[in-house]
């Protein structure tokens, strides 16, 4: 423990976001640079409580009060080695993961958590300035193939804890850069795409293969690849998005998030999108169906095209604004959660049902039908019941409408439906205890597996798959265990 009363004696204080004036008209990350001071009177405010619930509160388990040592101490080349034993993308979890680790932080019962999240995503930024955070070819190369056929979160994950055990690993994207949801889904003002750039050199020298362009089961047949390698393991992702069938769906000027997004992102990696297939919010009223994070990015990413307004509007009630009782301490909290991009000029609304979409009389999208919604809570303590308040519908103007209402499973089509890899009930690829799909050989992991999460989850999936990998490989105890 660094400090014995850092957490009395300093407050939690965390980088501060670029003026709303400033940072609507660019797409560059959003915080201002934290003096790295400051951020060592930060680390000192870790308790090292005889049991630190941050480690429960986070899935990789990272050894966050021993990294909070090293960074008060400043001690960096610790830091970093205690960080990547958990993780292999500190820059990428340090920018956007919600901080689970934060809301189990002893310290929070109290007082304001200690700022787990952006000690992370500076420790990795040190480390690479420092030269700390270098290639780590295997001593030994195995001769084993391995594919990893999707580069999100969990399949670079896997891919470079395989690569390092010595194994040819060939990574396999259908896209034309590496990086899955992270390059193409997440907006550039949260995570700039040098940041995944960077990392990928990294992999690269360490040995890794990477073959982009590429979508396995179309481009490769199934049998090919079983031909071709040894254990495939599965990380391509939940891609199949909740749809909203109501009357007026199939009229232009409705789409996914996930389309939008990933056509900015393009556009802003220099790409150019044909007009005909532009979905712009410029001079438009833009709705967006789902209060998730998906539907936050495409918030700040309409406000940085000039949209005419903004609007959020969600299914379920409004959360309150402080920790709800049924989620106490060390529980992830049910609360409002207000992202900088809802800061930059967006309505709310909560407990709005959609009904239909309306078109205007040249065919065009004109706005939403809806009608609000009281939540009745059950006796049995069941969820509690949705109901239309009668007289309560209203017209919501729209010239674009986005659905960002989450994903349901894999795509099936190709690959998955190549390989006849068995599903569960949700329609994930079916794994057991070891990461192994009902084909022999063939591994899946992250959202293909478990149903849309988050990014420090698919990177765990990744990790855990490549140990059971390689433990197969090796048909007994992996290195990487």
């Amino acid at each position: 423990m660094g400090k014995t009363k850092g957490f009395m004696e300093v407050e939690r204080e965390t980088p501060k976001p670029r003026s709303v004036a400033e940072r609507i008209h660019d797409w560059e990350e959003l915080y201002q640079p934290f003096p790295v001071e400051k951020l060592r009177d930060q680390a000192s405010r870790c308790m090292d409580c005889g049991i630190p619930f941050c480690h429960n509160g986070c899935v990789l388990h990272n050894l966050i009060p021993s990294w909070n040592d090293w960074v008060y101490r400043g001690r960096w080349e610790e830091a970093v080695d205690a960080m990547h034993r958990t993780n292999n993308f500190p820059e990428f979890t340090g920018r956007i993961c919600p901080a689970l680790c934060e809301a189990s932080c002893v310290v929070g019962i109290n007082r304001d958590p200690v700022t787990i999240r952006e000690i992370e995503r500076t420790v990795a930024e040190e480390g690479f300035a420092r030269g700390l955070i270098k290639p780590q070819p295997p001593a030994e190369r195995t001769g084993r193939k391995v594919a990893v056929v999707g580069s999100g979160p969990a399949g670079m994950a896997a891919a470079q804890q395989l690569t390092r055990a010595g194994h040819e690993v060939t990574l396999f994207e259908k896209n034309e850069r590496v990086g899955g949801l992270l390059r193409f889904g997440i907006p550039d003002f949260k995570l700039e795409k040098r940041v995944i750039d960077r990392r990928l050199e990294q992999m690269v020298a360490e040995g890794l293969t990477v073959r982009t362009g590429v979508n396995v089961g179309v481009d490769i047949t199934a049998e090919q690849l079983r031909v071709d390698f040894e254990a495939v393991v599965l990380t391509g992702g939940s891609e199949q998005p909740r749809d909203l069938p109501v009357p007026g769906r199939g009229l232009s000027g409705i789409h996914f998030a996930m389309d939008y997004l990933t056509q900015q992102n393009r556009r802003v990696a220099g790409a150019h999108i044909p007009p005909t297939d532009a979905i712009f919010a410029i001079g438009k009223r833009v709705v967006v169906i789902g209060g998730g994070d998906t539907g936050a990015d495409c918030v700040g990413t309409a406000i940085r095209q000039g949209a005419a307004s903004v609007t959020q509007i969600e299914l379920l009630p409004r959360p309150p604004k402080e920790r709800a009782p049924e989620t106490p301490w060390p529980m992830w909290p049910n609360m409002l959660r207000t992202s900088t991009s809802h800061l930059e000029g967006c309505e709310r609304m909560w407990s709005i049902l959609t009904r239909a979409f309306e078109a205007d009389a040249g065919g065009h999208l004109r706005g939403i039908h809806c009608v609000r919604l009281h939540w009745a809570e059950q006796e049995d303590g069941g969820r509690p019941k949705m109901q239309e308040i009668p007289g309560s519908e209203f017209f919501l103007e729209a010239d674009l409408v986005l659905l960002a209402m989450g994903f349901l499973h894999p795509v099936k089509s190709g690959l998955l439906d190549g390989l006849g890899v068995a599903l569960d009930g949700r329609g994930n690829v079916r794994v057991d205890g070891r990461f192994m799909t009902s084909v022999p050989g063939v591994f899946a992991a992250g959202d293909m597996a478990t149903g849309q999460s988050l990014v420090l989850r698919a990177i765990d999936g990744g990790r855990r798959a490549a140990v059971a990998v390689d433990g197969w490989l090796r048909r007994g105890p992996s290195v990487l265990a």
